[in-house]
Order: structure tokens, then sequence, then C-alpha cells
């Protein structure tokens, strides 16, 4: 059946929900921001998209840093009302019970309830349109010891991330691949299955 053609508009998904911590250790804000992700591997990069009139544009573009803490299912509930609540009115930390966490990068906070953060710093700030795009270099990574095993190796399915998909949050199910599987070799093939609509758990 041929697809409805639809006019542009932002459908990509799932995307991370994350939480957007910047400011200071004193004067702190939390921002979500779904609209973010990686652009570049070498140096790393990402960067953050935001509404001039929100609170935390102003933060972020004078003190030229943030950082990214991933949101798992369990922060949901505090990650949407940091997108809901504007910190010129609300101390979202506080509002929220969360825990500022001093970085060893950074002036502003992490979220200690967050098991990974990004300290990023501001290289660029593009307009776009209705939102300006910060463009950052991942300067460090923060991460929760409980997601390292004994062998050292980063575990994030440990996390039960979030995801944003259409203006819905989902809990990240299981594993059905792994970066480079299709062209491995596998001693034991799984069995070809005709295709077909996908059971519901």
């Amino acid at each position: 059946m041929k697809k409805i053609q639809w006019k542009g508009g932002t459908l990509l998904g799932p995307i991370p929900p994350v939480m957007v911590s910047c400011g200071t250790m004193d004067e702190a804000n939390i921002i979500t921001i779904a609209w973010t992700g990686i652009v570049n591997t070498i140096p790393p990069k990402t960067y953050i998209s935001i509404r001039p009139t929100r609170h935390s544009y102003g933060i972020i573009r004078d003190s030229g840093e943030f950082a990214i803490n991933l949101t798992t299912a369990d922060l949901v509930r505090s990650a949407d009302s940091c997108g809901v609540y504007t910190g010129r009115k609300v101390d979202k930390f506080t509002r929220f019970h969360l825990t500022k966490e001093e970085s060893s990068l950074l002036s502003c906070p992490l979220i200690a309830e967050s098991p990974l953060s990004l300290a990023c710093r501001v290289t660029d700030i593009i307009p776009l349109g209705s939102h300006d795009m910060f463009l950052a270099d991942i300067v460090g990574i923060e991460v929760d010891p409980s997601l390292i095993d004994k062998d050292g190796r980063l575990h994030l399915e440990w996390a039960h991330l979030a995801a944003f998909a259409h203006g819905q949050y989902y809990e990240l199910g299981r594993q059905i691949g792994a970066f480079g599987f299709s062209v491995k070799k596998d001693k034991h093939p799984p069995h070809k299955k005709k295709h077909g609509p996908r059971k519901k758990a």
C-alpha cells in the first residue's frame, strides 16, 4: 500500500528526552530537551536546540556550557515536569526532588539521579527558526559506577533509559541486535520466519 504524504514535520523518533542542567551550583536550572543528538565523532560533538524565549537559553548562552543528563524510566515524571515548568518561577531541583552533583569539568551541576552525564562546552550558536542550535564539544562523560562491570565495560542497558516518540514516553525494551551483527558469521543462524504482524507482548 502506498504511503500517505504529509507536509514536513518533526516526526523522527524515538529520540532521547534528556534533562539539561545549566547555571551554577548556587543558581541552577534544568530544561528537558528532545531536540538533541550526536553530530560528530572526532572530536565528539553534540547539540541541543532551544527556543530563545526559554529561561535556560540565556543561561547557556552566557555560560557557554551545559550538561546532558540521560533520563531513566524512573526519572520520566521529573523530566516531564522540568519541561513543563519554567525555571523563572520554580527551583526545579528542589521542586522535583533532584540532587545537584558537582561536575569535575563544568561550573554547572549534574543531576545525581541520572546515571550518565555528558559535560558540554558550546562552540557555536546557530539560529534555525523557532529554535537556536547550541553546538557543543563533549569534553567529558561522568558515569555511575553501577553501569560498569568488573571488566570496565559500560552497560547502558542496565540504566533502563527512556525514549520519546510523538509526544509519548517509552522505556527501552529488549535488544534485537548489536552494531555489525548483520555481517558477522553466526554458527547458529536463526530460523527464517514468514513476514507477518508482530505479536503483542
